[in-house]
């Protein structure tokens, strides 16, 4: 049985591909745990700069996949623990959240449920022509992740992000730049070397001005004007150890001698 989740690091980017092409990369237990170890990996490891995000075959990840994750002995516990007082976040959201290095969803194919929310979890988008996205968990009877709540509104609008979650409908790659979802749409033979592209270019930035940077985006998320004071003690702490840094120090010397 091949492994549910494929690594790869080439020139300080890493690649994490969902693989289970078959079931359109539908999400189960093990793919859970998997995707989570790969990032925790990514995440420390000092050769990563950036995280594409993707999936093997024709799909992105179409959501759970309801005869194997539901039918799962480790479902029972999931679901006693969803009914404690205070259930943790999805873990896989958690730690995709909590990764420092910035994150890259290559949306081949559809991208439904939980792997909508995935691609709502990264920080920036690129959809092949083929892509399609829905929050069907209402046609389930369910209800969304803490991601239909907290990134999909800053995405697309209340009213758009209300509108997905109460129709579970599904859109297409084109709607989906229209209302923001992404930030670029390609032919399906342009999305990888659109994506690496793109991760090439920030990783070629020094890494800790990056990392600062996303720090940055995430503290100021959904943040009013009376935490303004606290944005700005981050940003003068980190421009302070940054002036101090290796990566300011050569930047500044290449800018100097005009070269890369």
């Amino acid at each position: 049985m091949s492994d549910p989740v494929l690594y790869d690091v080439d020139e300080h980017v890493a690649t994490i591909t969902l693989n289970r092409p078959d079931r359109l990369n539908a999400a189960t237990f093990d793919l859970g745990e998997q995707l989570q170890a790969r990032f925790r990996e990514a995440d420390a490891s000092p050769d990563v700069r950036v995280v594409i995000l993707t999936g093997a075959g024709r799909g992105f990840c179409s959501g759970d996949d309801v005869e194997a994750a539901w039918g799962d002995p480790r479902m029972e516990a999931t679901m006693a623990e969803l009914g404690s007082a205070r259930p943790p976040m999805t873990p896989e959201v958690e730690v995709i959240l909590d990764c420092r290095k910035p994150t890259i969803a290559a949306v081949n194919g559809v991208a439904l449920g939980i792997g909508m929310d995935l691609a709502v979890l990264c920080d920036i988008r690129i959809a092949s022509e083929h892509a399609k996205f829905g929050q069907l968990f209402v046609k389930m009877g369910l209800m969304a992740d803490v991601t239909g709540y907290w990134l999909l509104p800053r995405l697309v609008g209340q009213d758009m992000a209300t509108r997905l979650l109460l129709t579970g409908d599904i859109i297409d790659a084109a709607e989906a730049l229209r209302i923001g979802l992404v930030s670029q749409v390609v032919p399906a033979d342009d999305l990888m070397p659109e994506a690496r592209g793109l991760a090439g270019r920030i990783a070629a930035n020094p890494p800790e001005a990056v990392e600062h940077i996303k720090e940055g985006l995430r503290r100021a998320a959904g943040m009013d004007r009376t935490g303004l004071p606290d944005l700005a003690a981050y940003v003068g702490n980190g421009l302070a150890r940054l002036f101090a840094s290796e990566g300011h120090r050569e930047a500044v010397a290449a800018f100097m001698s005009r070269r890369a």
